[in-house]
């Protein structure tokens, strides 16, 4: 889950059960027969919306339980249905009816687990017949890759069948006994060598018949076959060795104690087998079936009764009851294998692979639970030495190397398991929560990341089985601390699963001990929900956990010395800004200790140290601002931006470590005062300047932002005239990175304190996003077109003075021309960055000027009336591009300026957005805005705007564009959208609104003038195209100004096609063309334009266009048989190299289709 959501899907019922019963049982119909094609179709379709559906409740199965029997069993029965029917005609051709059920069988199996599922199986007598039949008899069902859930779902239902008691020899003919079990056998053997899910199935079904009375006399020979496959086993028979160790560890698991004992010395035998084969032991499943296998086969020796010593139950029983347990535990016959048993499985622990040590860790706890006391003791102990095996040479926690994780987390485990059965002896708890404080703190750096969040996790499981299972007597001396570690864990840790699992651990103390301070209160600000999301954990669980203060010190201390020296740069700016909100519960005292406690960490060697002391000090700084005590505050301001000069300059100007750069420029805005600035002897003062000189020159965008901030606070002290007639005198001689600085710096300068050369500032800008004279820096022209309206918002309250109306249209006007930038590199479309900066920045601009626009005078010189509405049709122009991310920002600033009331100017409706009650009505009803980044929302909405005549043009420029694009998500819906709304449409306005011949005047508006510009022409061409094939041209085919415009049409797409070089414009023409054979008066002259296109040198063009005109002369009526030239198609190898014959039979297309329609 991502750090910034909720979860998604998190459900209280099986809330989509309607829908779901509905399509299952759509879908059930379309499997009662052989399916066409349509219906083939129609059943995929249903089937990939049930499977989706079962996967959102994937994490909540349960939920489906109540309606389990209503759903599965029509299912299950059809299924068997089916095979029935199958075996009367044995012809498996058709299998992709039965494929479908099985296939959903499958996900119910996959949601629910097959225990759960095949409870709803039929399972009669007769039933073994038709299942095994089906197996044994289909050959290419063995065959067909594509029936493994079907192969799967068939295994299930024989393995649920032979658990029925009766004799599976009352099948067999008299001169074959043992056939069907022998069938059985055979059939679940040949799947054990599938890598796929059938081995499973397999795998179940043959311990269920090896654990069948009149079947159990064949689990010998399998052992054996085992044992000798096992021992010849490679890398090609690994499946194989899979599946028998699986089928092993089933049986012994569910079969009974007598038929396993007799056995147990050659299962040894293959555990050992297993274990010095180095092949099978490089496998996963191996290594755990092994731990499983040898677990299970001790746990038979064992006897079989469950430990009553369990802490809990013990304070329920007398004491003649505990006596009496006691003389058991010395009665108990330990078997030999034990100590070798127990070896293995803390080998295993210690694993690579969390699967094997889990297997291990519940098996070490089952097998202590069958043992008297003290041999539980025994066991313990070396299960908590696993910790110190690599802890002994290391410094700290955070020294020890990365393979540690694995015997971490395979001790921790063992312990839940063992405490969760009540195993753990009063007298060893401080030990094991030792362990387990240490334990929720394994975070070792590995690289770029790090390791132990599983560590951190299992400890946390390890605290919840304790609080089960411990009495509150022997916790009570660690509650206190407990309680503070639990809590730091749940609201400081990086990972959501480790503070949620934190959370539950200390819930369950709450719950079950009353034990740990204010936990009722503390677990309502740190419940699962509260500590999702990382930021809310930090920012504001956090500060409510310190108002105790028995929690308070601690957290900050973790803050310090842990989350401030995380490896993860973000982790330690979320720390600093936690830290700043826990200390304002208590700023003057807690300030001031953690400001000093932070600056140690300066002389740090680690980047890292000093980048989150650095941040701890802005942060405190930024307090004090706003905390009031002005004296004190500037006392404690003087003092941070005094620790600037215990930084190395060799760290802080270093490329390398443009954080720590970036640190120290948020030091600076938050801390400098005007004593600082005017004091040019302190140590400091030229410490902070040279730092702020080389911010200035990088091209790190997090530098960037923080030296603008920091510029931003020191042009409120001090005039930075300097700075800006430097700024401009370099100009674009300067490097790349200082006209970014630049252009980001100019706009966050306080202008209405100081003037700083305003006048330049503004024209360096404005000449700075020219498209002639203009910077080729993109990152500079985008910081350049925000600073535009951040300049005018610093002096809108006093425009008249500082702004003259020209100057304002310049500005207003430079935003303009942004929207038109559709700069490439290879980065992409990095003109969009610009072009969002100029959406923003016009409604930024819009907003104020009318905000304001009382106070200012001759308003209608600084924004005149057709530049406002130029704006809005710009906006509009960018939310029905193809970019999904430029759409949602137009969207999000259109439904800004549309909750702009009218300004309180005479003819204040000059500046109104034209119809924005429609608009409103689209996209602001009932206050949900409409996600713009959804096309299939979005368009058939915003085609309805090309009724307003003002922003008409700039919006079907937009979905021209969108429509050529090559983003299906996008180009489909829209042109979906665009033909509906043409259909809608009139040939013939009789008032003053849109018809379809204005649309189609509009359109072709576009292309002309710009014929020699392929980025315009092709998307018209191709919206045209997309018009003409949903036919709503049609009513234009008879109109004459219709007609016209489609003549004009085919002219633009037929001339000079031989002289392109561009393959997609000779496309986008040659479907224009073809399209335009369904005009009547138009197809001899189209006709004859084909020769062109059939004809053409490119091989692609020649193939795609006898492609398209097929199509067309088999979905539409030209009014001439085209038989001939349907032939002519087919038959004609368009991409051959014989130019000769390709052009014959172009021209003998042309000859037919151009004939009038009595002659064709």
């Amino acid at each position: 889950m991502e750090e910034g959501q909720l979860d998604d899907g998190v459900f209280a019922t099986f809330e989509k059960y309607e829908e779901f019963s509905e399509a299952q049982n759509t879908f059930l119909k379309l499997c009662i027969v052989d399916s066409t094609g349509d219906e083939s179709n129609d059943a995929d379709r249903l089937l990939r919306k049930l499977s989706m559906i079962l996967d959102e409740y994937q994490e909540q199965s349960y939920l489906l339980d109540p309606f389990l029997e209503r759903l599965v069993s029509p299912i299950v029965e059809r299924l068997k249905l089916s095979i029935i029917n199958w075996s009367s005609s044995w012809n498996f051709q058709n299998s992709e009816n039965l494929g479908r059920i099985a296939a959903l069988l499958y996900n119910y199996v996959k949601s629910r687990g097959f225990k759960t599922i095949t409870r709803f199986f039929p399972h009669e007598i007769d039933d073994l017949t038709i299942a095994l039949s089906f197996l044994v008899n289909n050959k290419k069902l063995a065959d067909d890759q594509e029936q493994w859930p079907l192969r799967y779902i068939m295994l299930l239902w024989l393995s649920l069948i032979c658990m029925l008691p009766f004799d599976l020899a009352q099948f067999d003919e008299p001169e074959n006994v043992g056939k069907t079990a022998s069938d059985l056998e055979l059939t679940a053997r040949s799947y054990l060598n599938k890598a796929g899910i059938e081995r499973e199935g397999a795998a179940i079904l043959l311990a269920r018949l090896y654990a069948r009375r009149d079947t159990n006399v064949r689990f010998p020979a399998f052992l054996e076959w085992a044992t000798e496959a096992l021992k010849n086993s490679d890398a090609i028979f690994l499946p194989q060795s899979v599946g028998t160790l699986q089928v092993i560890c089933d049986l012994v698991k569910t079969s009974s104690t007598s038929q396993v004992f007799p056995h147990a010395p050659l299962l040894r035998d293959i555990s050992r087998t297993v274990e010095g084969n180095k092949v099978l032991m490089s496998n996963i499943l191996v290594r755990k079936f092994r731990i499983k296998l040898i677990s299970r086969v001790l746990l038979r020796l064992l006897p079989p009764r469950r430990r009553a010593g369990m802490k809990r139950g013990k304070a329920l029983m007398s004491t003649t009851e505990q006596i009496n347990i006691e003389e058991d535990d010395v009665d108990v016959d330990v078997p030999e294998e034990l100590e070798d048993t127990l070896e293995s499985l803390l080998d295993a622990l210690q694993d690579k692979d969390t699967v094997v040590r889990y297997s291990s860790a519940k098996a070490v706890a089952r097998i202590s639970e069958r043992l008297p006391s003290d041999f539980v003791e025994q066991i313990l102990q070396p299960v908590l030495a696993l910790f110190s095996i690599h802890s002994l040479g290391a410094a700290s926690l955070y020294d020890m190397p990365s393979i540690a994780e694995s015997t971490w987390h395979g001790a921790c485990l063992a312990c839940a398991e063992m405490a969760r059965r009540g195993l753990v002896a009063d007298s060893r708890l401080k030990e094991l929560i030792d362990w387990m404080r240490k334990a929720l703190y394994f975070d070792i750096r590995k690289g770029a990341h790090s390791v132990g969040s599983s560590v951190r996790d299992s400890a946390s499981y390890v605290l919840w089985s304790l609080a089960r299972a411990q009495s509150v007597a022997a916790l009570s001396p660690f509650a206190d601390e407990l309680a503070q570690t639990l809590v730091t864990i749940t609201v400081f840790d990086r990972e959501v699963h480790i503070r949620r699992a934190a959370s539950a651990a200390f819930q369950e103390f709450v719950g079950r001990t009353s034990l740990f301070p204010h936990g009722i209160d503390v677990l309502r600000k740190t419940d699962f929900y509260a500590v999702g999301i990382r930021r809310n954990a930090f920012l504001v669980a956090a500060p409510e956990v310190a108002e105790h203060e028995v929690y308070r010190s601690v957290l900050i201390r973790h803050l310090l010395t842990v989350t401030l020296r995380h490896w993860d740069p973000n982790m330690r700016r979320l720390g600093a800004k936690s830290l700043r909100e826990i200390c304002q519960l208590d700023l003057w005292t807690l300030g001031p200790s953690c400001a000093d406690e932070a600056t140690i960490f300066l002389d740090s060697v680690d980047s890292g140290d000093i980048h989150g002391a650095l941040w701890v000090l802005a942060e405190l700084a930024d307090a004090y601002q706003t905390g009031g005590a002005e004296e004190q505050a500037l006392v404690q301001l003087r003092k941070i931006f005094g620790y600037l000069a215990n930084l190395s300059q060799t760290i802080v100007q270093s490329y390398r470590n443009e954080l720590i750069t970036a640190a120290a420029c948020e030091v600076i805005a938050n801390s400098i005062t005007s004593a600082e600035v005017e004091t040019s002897n302190s140590k400091s003062g030229p410490q902070w300047r040279s730092i702020l000189e080389f911010s200035l020159k990088s091209n790190s965008a997090v530098v960037q932002e923080a030296v603008a901030h920091a510029m931003a606070r020191v042009s409120q002290l001090v005039d930075c005239s300097d700075y800006v007639q430097r700024f401009v005198r370099e100009g674009k001689s300067a490097s790349p990175a200082t006209q970014q600085n630049a252009c980001r710096v100019l706009g966050v300068l306080d202008y209405s304190t100081h003037e700083h050369g305003l006048l330049p500032a503004v024209k360096f800008l404005v000449a700075n996003v020219e498209k002639s004279t203009g910077t080729k820096n993109v990152e500079a022209r985008r910081n350049a077109y925000q600073s535009l309206p951040q300049i005018l918002a610093n002096v809108v309250s006093r425009l008249n003075k500082f702004l003259q109306p020209e100057t304002v249209r310049s500005m207003f006007d430079a935003l303009l021309s942004g929207l038109e930038d559709y700069t490439m590199d290879e980065r992409g479309d990095v003109g969009s960055w610009i072009r969002i900066a100029c959406v923003r920045g016009l409604a930024s601009t819009i907003e104020l000027l009318l905000k304001n626009a009382p106070g200012i005078l001759h308003f209608e010189q600084y924004l005149p009336p057709a530049k406002f509405h130029d704006a809005i049709g710009g906006i509009f122009k960018q939310g029905v591009e193809r970019l999904d991310n430029v759409r949602q920002q137009a969207g999000e600033q259109v439904a800004r300026l549309l909750s702009l009331s009218r300004p309180e100017l005479p003819n204040g409706d000059q500046w109104v957005v034209r119809n924005g009650r429609l608009m409103r009505d689209l996209f602001m009803r009932d206050k949900e805005e409409v996600n713009w980044n959804d096309g299939s929302r979005l368009f058939p909405k915003v085609v309805q705007l090309l009724a307003i005549p003002e922003y008409r043009h700039a919006i079907l420029s937009g979905l021209v564009l969108s429509v050529s694009s090559r983003t299906d998500s996008t180009q489909r819906p829209v042109s979906q959208a665009l033909a509906a709304y043409a259909r809608t449409l009139t040939v013939e306005s009789v008032e003053e609104g849109y018809d379809l011949r204005g649309l189609a005047t509009d359109l072709l508006a576009q292309a002309k003038g710009n014929l020699t510009s392929n980025s315009i022409v092709i998307p018209v061409l191709q919206t045209s195209s997309v018009l003409l094939e949903a036919e709503a041209f049609e009513r234009l085919y008879d109109d004459y100004e219709g007609l016209k415009s489609l003549r004009y049409l085919l002219s633009i797409s037929s001339k000079g096609v031989a002289k392109f070089k561009n393959v997609q414009r000779v496309a986008a023409s040659m479907r224009i063309v073809v399209n335009l054979l369904c005009v009547p008066h138009l197809r001899k002259i189209s006709a004859e334009q084909l020769t062109v296109f059939l004809g053409h040198q490119y091989p692609k063009v020649r193939v795609d266009t006898a492609e398209c005109l097929y199509m067309v002369l088999q979905s539409k009526d030209l009014g001439i048989d085209t038989e001939e030239v349907e032939e002519v198609l087919l038959e004609t190898e368009w991409s051959s190299e014989d130019v000769t014959t390709i052009q014959a039979k172009a021209e003998q297309c042309t000859l037919v289709l151009a004939a009038p329609a009595d002659e064709a």
